[in-house]
């Protein structure tokens, strides 16, 4: 992972949160919170709560006595989720290092976390840290996108952008978001972590959209690709949103646009 691929601030939470949260975000974080919720835990850790989907999905669905610490390795991130979130006792909210998780063994039944172990510079060590927070026979949920080709809008800016930044095209939605889709490699490194009982399932969406525009504002303004094209090109972040933009419509229609995403969903036993 590039050291530009950690950071977070700036207008970036609020345009994540208004565009990249209903575009692709939102299904999963439902399907999240029902798998979580099924399992009645009385002790929730959740980590890379990016601005809180996740959260909110979640917390209304929670036993009433349960706890619910809420992390993230960016605090503009924490502070946003936080500030989207109806007050309740339940959730703490702290920044904290998925590789570095600063509880005590043991301290929590259900640890999820949704599309952030694509970010772990060092995944293992992400998922031991899981791992010892849990109980034994606690539960670990995440999901990290397929590949890029299966998640249509992601890739077709990434295509707009090669044609627009021929001799350097801007790759971290293919570098990053969208490079763990081993199922394989995500099995042996749980398994490396020491969890046992690992299921995986791909599961397809439909990201929605009223117009071409939303999403190419969603991921060239709304993620790290923002760092890249800005690099690029300064102060014309605008004029290449544009642009993606006009190649989107090209290809899905300038109205209203559907494609499919695509993601897996891992559930696995400390």
């Amino acid at each position: 992972m590039l050291e530009t691929d950690k950071i977070f601030a700036g207008s970036i939470p609020e345009n994540y949160d208004r565009y990249m949260v209903p575009l692709i975000f939102q299904a999963y974080a439902a399907d999240m919170a029902r798998r979580a919720a099924s399992l009645s835990p009385s002790a929730v850790l959740e980590t890379a709560a990016g601005s809180g989907v996740v959260t909110r999905a979640l917390a209304p669905v929670l036993p009433p006595g349960a706890s619910y610490v809420v992390t993230d390795l960016n605090q503009p991130m924490v502070d946003y989720a936080a500030s989207q979130q109806p007050a309740d006792p339940r959730i703490t909210w702290r920044q904290a290092d998925a590789l570095a998780l600063p509880f005590e063994d043991g301290a929590f039944d259900l640890v999820c976390c949704q599309f952030g172990a694509m970010f772990f510079p060092d995944r293992i060590a992400g998922y031991q840290q899981a791992r010892r927070v849990l109980k034994p026979g606690g539960h670990f949920i995440f999901n990290v996108w397929d590949r890029i080709e299966q998640n249509t809008f992601a890739n077709d800016v990434t295509n707009a952008l090669a044609e627009i930044f021929p001799d350097d095209p801007p790759r971290f939605l293919a570098r990053t978001p969208h490079g763990y889709h081993d199922t394989a490699l995500i099995r042996g490194e749980l398994e490396a972590a020491g969890f046992t009982n690992i299921a995986i399932e791909t599961r397809a969406e439909q990201s929605r959209a009223s117009s071409p525009r939303i999403p190419a504002i969603a991921y060239c303004q709304g993620t790290l690709l923002r760092n890249e094209i800005e690099a690029r090109k300064p102060g014309e972040l605008a004029a290449v949103t544009d642009t993606v933009a006009a190649a989107l419509a090209a290809r899905h229609g300038s109205g209203a646009v559907a494609a499919q995403i695509q993601a897996h969903i891992i559930v696995a036993l400390a």
